[in-house]
């Protein structure tokens, strides 16, 4: 990863937003906080890593909320990555979260080198992801054509086996890629 890093972390706790953030407020990382999940989809795409808690209604303890953010924040930003926290947390809400997409799970109270280390994680994934959707499909399958064409020593009719196309399919794509 090149360049500061810009974490947002989301919770109703004031105290523990300002934890948080102050942990995750380093050299090279600018860290923002909000008290609700509302709206955030919007922004996703200016953060690199996102922690969030999962109840934000008084009295809860599902993970609903926190678990519907994640997916309104997913379809926002797929490449973003999601760190959940909560303080009524357990093995099966954990898995349930990391099933639907989130990259780690934190329990309150944490440690501050195992939050920062989760975060720098997630922040890394962020930039992979992001860094391979920025593939051009043309190139994508421009290089598949290579790679199937050099497997099968240049022989067309098994290239376009391999790659599951008629071979006048094959010879069209050749064509639009210059190949």
């Amino acid at each position: 990863m090149t360049g500061a890093l810009t974490f947002l972390v989301v919770d109703d706790d004031a105290d523990v937003l300002k934890a948080a953030m102050a942990t995750l407020r380093r050299e090279g990382v600018s860290v923002e906080g909000a008290a609700s999940p509302e709206g955030l989809e919007a922004r996703a795409a200016a953060f690199d890593a996102v922690l969030l808690d999962m109840n934000f209604a008084i009295g809860a303890r599902s993970g609903a909320e926190g678990l519907d953010t994640l997916a309104r924040l997913q379809a926002a930003d797929p490449a973003l990555s999601v760190v959940l926290m909560t303080t009524f947390g357990g093995v099966a809400l954990a898995v349930e979260a990391l099933k639907r997409g989130a990259v780690d799970f934190v329990l309150k109270p944490w440690r501050n080198e195992a939050l920062e280390t989760a975060m720098r994680n997630a922040a890394q994934m962020t930039a992979e992801r992001r860094a391979g959707a920025a593939l051009n499909l043309d190139d994508l399958e421009r290089r598949t054509i290579q790679r199937a064409l050099a497997v099968n020593d240049g022989n067309i009719s098994h290239a376009a086996k391999a790659l599951g196309l008629t071979r006048p399919a094959l010879y069209r794509r050749m064509e639009r890629h210059g190949l």
